[in-house]
């Protein structure tokens, strides 16, 4: 091979598996949301493999104070969980959740995606356009596809900014009907579908950041 082979061979030859790893690694650090294997990707050389480097990332922070996560279809550096209490803040931004929202908001969760229709079907009352634009504002539900059914109803989804607020990697790592009981976040009154009440807009509760079907 001559040298000017030699040469463009290595202008072209992607970076070593080490070096692709500290490009995620830096990245990754220096954005405060998740990032997509797409994106990082775009900003890497040629011929790099940002999925593998991924991975060999995720195995080498296994253990450590920081963990390289899952976040939908993104990734990002969070907190190990169980060190969670040393960024523990002493005062913290009080919102106020409804029950009606703290109801569709796991309605969507669980169900997504789902209609407005559909929601009220569930919970066996109307939706107020109010509970839907308080999700839509703290980003934990946004607009999905229109179903291909008459006057093509739009859609609701959870969000990223959803499964990054309570550590989920998916819709699909929600905790289930038993563990929520036995975590003491349900009691054995009946669940939404069988509340046949009006909705009541002004029955809100306090809540930091978060609602009471799930936690941090």
């Amino acid at each position: 091979m001559s040298e000017a082979e030699s040469a463009e061979r290595s202008l072209f030859a992607a970076p070593p598996m080490g070096e692709q790893e500290r490009m995620v690694e830096a990245m990754l650090f220096a954005t405060a949301e998740p990032m997509t294997v797409a994106e990082l990707g775009q900003r890497m050389p040629h011929g790099c493999d940002p999925a593998e480097a991924l991975a060999h990332l995720r195995k080498r922070y296994e253990g450590r104070g920081v963990h390289l996560v899952r976040v939908g279809d993104g990734w990002a550096f969070r907190t190990a969980a169980d060190l969670g209490h040393l960024l523990h803040k002493e005062t913290v931004e009080q919102k106020k959740l409804s029950r009606a929202a703290i109801e569709t908001l796991a309605i969507i969760a669980y169900h997504q995606p789902c209609t407005r229709a559909e929601i009220e079907e569930i919970r066996g009352v109307a939706v107020s356009r109010g509970t839907i634009d308080q999700l839509l504002e703290m980003e934990w539900i946004r607009f999905g596809r229109r179903r291909m059914t008459p006057g093509r109803p739009v859609t609701f989804v959870v969000t990223e900014s959803f499964l990054d607020h309570f550590g989920l990697e998916s819709a699909r790592d929600l905790p289930g009907l038993k563990e929520l009981r036995a975590a003491g976040l349900l009691d054995n009154r009946p669940l939404p579908g069988s509340m046949l009440q009006p909705e009541d807009d002004e029955d809100a509760e306090e809540v930091a950041g978060q609602s009471e079907l799930f936690e941090d």
